[in-house]
Parts: structure tokens; sequence; C-alpha cells
């Protein structure tokens, strides 16, 4: 009997491989297996599936201290996030977008909120607003510190390039398509109105995010359009 397009063969291919990488490893290059015995921050809505005996719960207003609460009504909440805890496997993906895996040592990174995907609960964390461009733009107005010890996962659609940046040479990127920087760097904002009438853009000026200093900047080939979480 001839195997191809076999069910088993399907099975075969797709099934669940143990790699033994540790709690987070790519299954493949868009689901995130973590390996549970204790507990992960996750996006809500990123969990496809899990085993074993976890637990899912939405993190509260006052999860995290009444500073962050504040920050996170200013920014409509655009970082929700549910805790996973207990003892098993889960499996977490984001819109079939790739899946990045960095482990913290003492370190900081600064993620933009829609991209990150989970953290180890031992990574600190925080909201940081980028004040110059509040109104200008309905969500992705805001970035995650992220730093300590800890493994964390954070997506991007197709293959991510970064960018170094120095003193003499700045780089400016489209809000829109900037998923991550060096944790030193603060990003200012610079419009283009000559760029806005070039495109005829219907309402509002054309601006990027202009980052100086020494440090390095990703970006992904996509401009992934946000929306206010209650739009």
């Amino acid at each position: 009997m001839n195997q191809r397009y076999s069910i088993q063969e399907f099975v075969d291919q797709t099934k669940q491989k143990e790699k033994n990488q540790g709690v987070f490893e790519l299954e493949s290059p868009r689901m995130l297996e973590v390996n549970l015995d204790g507990e992960v921050w996750a996006k809500v809505g990123s969990m496809t599936s899990y085993k074993g005996q976890v637990k899912f719960v939405r993190e509260s207003i006052l999860e995290h201290g009444i500073g962050k609460m504040f920050k996170k009504q200013f920014t409509g909440e655009g970082v929700s996030l549910m805790k996973a805890s207990g003892n098993g496997t889960v499996y977490f993906s984001d819109s079939g977008k790739k899946i990045y895996i960095i482990n913290l040592d003492g370190e900081a990174i600064s993620i933009n909120g829609n991209d990150i995907l989970a953290f180890e609960s031992t990574v600190k964390w925080d909201i940081k607003m980028i004040r110059k461009i509040a109104g200008m733009l309905a969500g992705g107005l805001f970035n995650v510190r992220l730093e300590g010890h800890g493994l964390i996962a954070f997506t991007s659609h197709y293959e991510p390039l970064t960018l170094e940046v120095t003193p003499d040479n700045p780089v400016m990127t489209d809000p829109n398509s900037t998923i991550a920087w060096s944790s030193n760097l603060t990003p200012d904002i610079v419009t283009d109105i000559q760029f806005k009438s070039l495109f005829g853009r219907g309402s509002g000026e054309s601006f990027q995010m202009k980052f100086s200093g020494s440090g390095f900047v990703v970006v992904q080939p996509y401009e992934e359009v946000y929306r206010a979480p209650n739009a």
C-alpha cells in the first residue's frame, strides 16, 4: 500500500517532538512550547493547547500594583496578560507570527507591547509610554521594559532585522514596524509633512521613531495596524 499522504505520514510529520531544550523551546518557528513547573505570564488569547494540570487566570487590575494599574488604564490595557500556573506543557502562538526567545541574564530590553508572547515570572516588567505620540496612533503607543533574569518570547511578522544605532548614525523606523530596542535607547518622534504629501495620506502627519545613541533596534518587514482594545 502506498503510504504517501496517508494519515500516519501526516501524524508522523506534524506530531510534537521532545527537544529537551528547557522551559521555553520552539516546537516550530511559530509555536512556543513551555514546559511549565510553576508559573509564566503570556499574552491573553495566545494559548493553543496544553497537557497536565495547568490553570489560566487573567491578571487582575491590581495584580502588579496601583502604578501599573493607572498605566494600563492610560494605554487602554494594550498589554493584556494571563498567568499560566501548575505543572504541564503549554503551547502558545500569535496569529502565525514567528517566535523568538531571549534569555535575560541581568539585562533589559524594550519590546512593543503587542509583540510580547510570554515571559517567566522571574522577569520584572514595566509599561513605558512614548508620550510625544500619545493621541497620534490608536494602540501601539507604548512599550514594555523587561529586565532581570529569565526567558522571554516575542513575535515578528516574518524574519526581523536588527539595526545598530551609533551616536553618529541614528536610525529612523516606522512605528508600525518596530518591535524591540535596547533598553538604554529612548525613541523620539520626528514628523515628515513632505512624506505625507508625497503619498497622499488622508489624515494626520507622517511620523517616525528616531533612535539616537548606542544600541540596536529591531524591525519587522510588515506594518502592523494596532487597534484599541475596545475598538
